[in-house]
């Protein structure tokens, strides 16, 4: 009798306790197993060893290709900011090269040097303050821009959207005591991290070698958050609003607000992505915010994978290699120049590549590669069966 009691004890019962049976791994009894940031095994797994191969690769591959992946990471960061307003609330944004712009300007001032005559500098070389400042002050901005787009959808808010890059292209133009002019720039933000400046070598690690790691670093801490959020009431509501914000106001969701927080977190992600982008070159220009920048970020997320994390960086990742691959495009295609100032060149080939990516991926595969790695996981978790 004493065994059947426990054994009829609802807390015996692991359905109960919001645990798994056993023998049925991928049988969820509790909201929030199915809602943890890593609910299976094969997850843990593949996290750990992505992480674990992260962190060699420093050791493997030569400066260049490191530089090019802390590139990748930065605009990866810029990609799920994007993926957040465009993909999760459905809020076509056309103009991520503007909350770019603000950061990187933000965080160059708040670094820049304050006996420099021709632009200003308030001399905070820290990394986290310059880089929380670009990323605040982005946000900033998208809160004073989020009231009017909070009104729009569609193609009107696309315009409008595209309209904060040109006005962003004429504002870095003739604010010549921020930007330092057309043709003349600035030195962006210096990323030293308790008195060490990463962009110069060190006894132990070259200058690529401690930027490839920080980006890293920092590229799992935002991804992080962005995936909490995404799986947070902030997130699920974002989603109401992109499937159906009628439907979405009548349960009560305030529409405007949930519109506006988007663009306030896409745009803190754009100008922290901003801040460390030029920090790896070490140079601001004017002309680098322009629309094929947006174009570029609009590519990261339909390329990688609308409403998903992985698949932002997925893109992003995609989109810094290209430019690598097009430049040994000569050595097969001899009628292409690797000059600029001929015609057909590989930069009009990379222009042309973009376009067609998206309409490919559009048409044939609209998950993007995010949805190819699930057809495949989903491939070889049935077989020999065909579904």
């Amino acid at each position: 009798m004493t065994a059947v009691r426990e054994s009829a004890d609802p807390s015996s019962v692991p359905e109960a306790k919001g645990r798994r049976p056993w023998g049925r791994p991928q049988l969820y009894t509790a909201y929030g197993q199915d809602m943890a940031l890593l609910n299976t095994g094969a997850k843990k797994v593949s996290v750990g060893v992505l992480l674990v191969v992260a962190l060699l690769l420093p050791f493997l591959l030569e400066d260049d290709l490191l530089r090019l992946l802390a590139t990748g990471s930065v605009l990866a960061i810029g990609a799920i900011g994007l993926n957040l307003v465009t993909g999760y609330a459905g809020q076509v944004s056309l103009g991520h090269a503007f909350f770019l712009g603000v950061g990187a300007y933000t965080a160059a001032v708040v670094s820049g040097d304050p006996e420099d005559d021709q632009v200003w500098g308030l001399g905070i070389t820290f990394l986290p303050v310059w880089l929380l400042a670009g990323g605040l002050v982005a946000a900033l901005v998208g809160l004073v821009i989020a009231p009017l787009a909070s009104r729009l959808r569609g193609l009107y808010l696309a315009i409008v959207t595209l309209g904060l890059v040109f006005l962003g292209t004429h504002v870095f133009n003739e604010w010549d005591a921020v930007t330092g002019g057309i043709g003349v720039g600035r030195p962006a933000a210096d990323p030293v991290l308790f008195g060490v400046d990463l962009s110069r070598r060190t006894e132990a690690f070259s200058a690529d070698q401690q930027l490839y790691l920080l980006m890293t670093v920092l590229l799992v801490a935002f991804a992080l958050l962005g995936r909490n959020i995404a799986r947070s009431a902030i997130g699920r509501s974002f989603a109401a609003v992109r499937d159906r914000d009628i439907a979405a106001e009548v349960t009560g969701v305030d529409v405007r607000k949930v519109k506006r927080r988007a663009f306030v977190i896409s745009g803190f992600y754009a100008g922290c992505a901003g801040a460390l982008l030029y920090s790896i070159t070490g140079y601001l220009d004017p002309s680098s915010f322009g629309l094929l920048v947006s174009v570029q970020f609009v590519a990261m997320v339909l390329i990688g994978g609308v409403s998903t994390i992985s698949g932002s960086i997925l893109g992003a990742f995609f989109i810094a290699l290209l430019p690598r691959l097009t430049r040994e495009l000569p050595e097969y295609l001899p009628f292409l120049s690797s000059s600029a100032t001929q015609t057909p060149n590989v930069f009009q080939v990379e222009t042309l590549l973009y376009g067609l990516l998206i309409v490919a991926f559009l048409l044939l595969e609209p998950r993007g590669l995010f949805g190819l790695w699930v057809r495949i996981r989903n491939y070889w978790k049935a077989w020999p069966f065909s579904y």
